[in-house]
């Protein structure tokens, strides 16, 4: 039996594909790769830097579901379906409606692959697959084998994915992951991590957990772990990590270089309305960012613009604000309500969105504005954002930034750092404003075979 692994692009920039530059590993399909019986073998395509051979001869197609990917994740299991090749998709996407991944496939994952990863393998191999695979509890982390060498000779940031966690203790209305670990965070063993990591000639290594510090015991105890590796790595985290002075000093002497934090908005009322309450004990955020300047970390913040309090204004004071802290990266993200979230809902309810589905509808572009603002038209808080990005990423931004000795330029390598990936961000954020979501323009339409008029029996 033959798998084969698909990591679809977003979509077309003038016509053409959309070629990814800042391109990192698909962690998700090492893994499961890592979980295939004996005998099995697979192959991994990325349509953000390769052309997909849909010929190619293979007997289940495995595709991983984003939000934003997710008109082409159904355009390429069309393709494969048409050639009576049967198509799974998995990813936060379809576990948020799986009933609509259902409509363009064979089956479902929902949740975690592992869980019902053995299960869809077997059921494919007898092609009896079930429409959706549920996983009821967390998967078990332990023992899980990642196979890098599916990345082998693709063109890749050189940096090593690897995961510690999944899940996400907090539950902010907008966000996905959040939606579907609904607050559960667990964890692999700490030494089958570090054994992992040891095993890997790559410098840098990139944790992709959506909060790695969640659980502070536990990453403590990873944290000693690596420090013998002299490795450096980075991640994503809330901002209380700054409570605690021993998981701190953990993290740097263990390596770490940045991290990726949501601080999503400068104001307590829109933290409020996006309940992301973690953030509201350092609303002032001066004290903690300062504990993460002596640190040397560099910081990538995160913010989302467009809450009921957003106006043109205040979006242009947190830009203004961001440059001032320094921040080595910055994403002023425009509000996107992402469906199966509570936005969503609420939203929905309150006839705000412009679009039934702006994931698939064919007018809809990368960065636009799907819902009505409540003190802005919707084009003026999409242009909004996008000025945010240009200042924040403008040639004079990115000099006054450079020279701050306590984070971006405390070392050689952290300068080195600073100045290859801000035109790299810089590029993308330029290239992907407004693209075409998908490869063709027509509406989506389900493809349904002559097998799937039977009743599987057994």
């Amino acid at each position: 039996m033959k798998v084969t692994f698909i990591k679809p692009n977003i979509g077309r920039v003038n016509g053409r594909p959309y070629f990814d530059k800042g391109r990192m590993e698909p962690l998700t399909f090492a893994i499961l790769a890592g979980q295939l019986p004996e005998g099995t073998t697979c192959a991994l395509y990325d349509d953000g830097i390769e052309e997909i051979p849909f010929d190619e001869p293979t007997d289940l197609v495995a595709i991983n579901v984003e939000t934003f990917t997710a008109r082409r994740a159904y355009e390429i299991a069309a393709e494969y379906r048409k050639r009576g090749v049967n198509v799974v998709l998995g990813g936060v996407h379809v576990s948020l409606v799986p009933e609509e991944g259902a409509r363009f496939a064979d089956a479902v994952a929902v949740g975690d692959a592992e869980g019902c990863w053995q299960e869809i393998l077997a059921d494919a191999a007898a092609d009896c697959l079930r429409p959706i695979y549920r996983n009821a509890t967390p998967v078990d982390l332990t023992g899980l084998r990642t196979r890098w060498e599916l990345f082998a000779c693709k063109r890749y940031l050189p940096i090593r994915l690897t995961h510690f966690t999944r899940g996400c203790v907090n539950q902010c209305n907008y966000c996905a992951p959040g939606n579907v670990y609904c607050k559960s965070h667990i964890h692999r063993p700490p030494e089958e991590v570090v054994e992992e990591i040891s095993a890997q000639p790559a410098p840098i290594v990139f944790f992709v957990d959506d909060n790695i510090v969640a659980n502070p015991d536990a990453a403590k105890e990873l944290f000693r772990l690596m420090i013998p590796l002299k490795r450096r790595w980075f991640s994503q985290g809330s901002l209380n990590f700054v409570e605690d002075t021993e998981l701190m000093d953990l993290m740097v002497r263990s390596g770490c270089s940045g991290l990726l934090v949501g601080f999503e908005s400068i104001t307590a009322d829109k933290l409020r309305l996006m309940n992301k309450t973690v953030n509201l004990r350092h609303i002032d955020y001066d004290t903690a960012i300062e504990k993460t300047r002596e640190m040397g970390l560099l910081l990538w913040a995160a913010f989302i613009l467009g809450y009921d309090h957003d106006t043109p204004a205040t979006i242009r004071r947190t830009v203004e604000w961001s440059i001032e802290k320094k921040f080595c990266f910055a994403g002023f993200n425009i509000l996107t309500p992402y469906p199966g979230t509570p936005l969503y809902d609420e939203y929905r309810v309150a006839g705000r969105l412009l679009y039934d589905q702006w994931w698939l509808d064919p007018n809809y572009r990368f960065n636009d504005c799907v819902f009505q603002p409540a003190l802005m038209a919707p084009d003026e808080l999409r242009d909004a954002c996008y000025q945010a990005r240009q200042r924040f990423n403008s040639a004079r931004s990115v000099v006054s930034r450079a020279f701050d000795f306590k984070t971006n330029a405390r070392s050689l390598w952290s300068f080195c750092t600073y100045l290859a990936y801000n035109p790299l961000f810089r590029n993308q954020m330029y290239t992907k404003h407004r693209m075409q979501l998908g490869y063709h323009d027509e509406p989506l339409s389900p493809i349904v075979r002559e097998s799937e008029l039977t009743v599987c029996q057994g």
